[in-house]
């Protein structure tokens, strides 16, 4: 248990160091954008970020829901098909999404009971590993439509920005 903790706390380090390297680069808004694209990071720790850098709250909320939902059409198109070709070439791409799916399906119990409202369920917790990019991963997983996994996962993303928000606003 505590070598998760440690391995969570260093990737949240990483993502901070990430987000401030956007920022040092580009612009605090763009920092709060790419930092949300990032599967680990996502708007769970863009929001905050963007908040505590001083950054008005309803400009990081757009830009953190935005960035979150820009990989999912990518994902839910691409990642049945590239899975398959990396799985087919190369063992170790076989056992890193063996273990991903079976993480996956392990934390989705909602989805794979409600669906497309499931989704909605799944990404709107803003826990650790339950944003859109493994949302997205859930609905290849269990064969949801494009269309009603790309509403249910923007749905989800903006549920849990809102959430992130208003925790983010009690905190700062």
């Amino acid at each position: 248990m505590k070598m998760i903790k440690l391995e969570e706390s260093l990737m949240e380090e990483t993502m901070v160091e990430i987000f401030e390297w956007f920022r040092d680069f580009l612009s605090g808004e763009w920092a709060v954008f790419l930092t949300a694209w990032l599967p680990f990071a996502e708007l769970r720790l863009s929001i905050p970020l963007g908040i505590a850098r001083g950054i008005d709250p309803e400009r990081v909320y757009l830009l953190a829901v935005i960035g979150n939902m820009v990989p999912v059409i990518p994902l839910l198109l691409l990642l049945k098909p590239v899975k398959r070709l990396l799985k087919s070439h190369f063992s170790l791409m076989k056992k890193f999404f063996d273990y991903l799916d079976k993480r996956t399906i392990k934390k989705s119990d909602k989805v794979d009971k409600y669906g497309a409202f499931g989704l909605i369920l799944f990404t709107a917790v803003p826990f650790p590993t339950t944003g859109a990019w493994t949302a997205s991963l859930a609905a290849v997983l269990f064969n949801i439509k494009f269309k009603y996994a790309f509403l249910a996962i923007s749905f989800g993303v903006i549920i849990a920005g809102i959430v992130v928000m208003i925790m983010s606003l009690v905190i700062w």
